[in-house]
């Protein structure tokens, strides 16, 4: 199987996806933070295509940031400003040619993630 990556990001709050949710990543080497692509998520709360499809896939350290802040300002859940979350950094490992899926579970307040399948 080839390696890549998706992601899933749910609005727990309201109960739905979170669309229209920008997303970047980034590729971690030593101290080095280079950007690889930015996208926005669908209806569904997905990436119309993966994150990190097969052909550009390298296992390495990665970190996706998720624009939660942007995201709840656009749904009024923002409240006061500063947010209490706004960008959300989630960094990890990949270390072999798989299915790699990093969904997020959102709200104004707090997050979770795990390995997805």
């Amino acid at each position: 199987m080839d390696g890549f990556l998706t992601t899933h990001v749910l609005d727990t709050a309201r109960g739905c996806p979170a669309a229209g949710l920008k997303i970047a990543l980034y590729r971690i080497e030593g101290d080095a933070r280079a950007q690889v692509r930015t996208l926005i998520t669908n209806e569904d709360g997905r990436t119309d295509a993966p994150i990190l499809p097969s052909e550009e896939f390298e296992p390495g350290v990665y970190e996706l940031v998720f624009h939660a802040g942007d995201y709840l300002r656009a749904n009024g859940q923002a409240g006061d400003e500063p947010l209490f979350l706004d960008l959300v950094p989630i960094r990890f490992g990949m270390n072999e040619a798989t299915h790699y899926h990093v969904p997020l579970l959102l709200s104004p307040f707090g997050y979770s993630t795990y390995r997805g399948s």
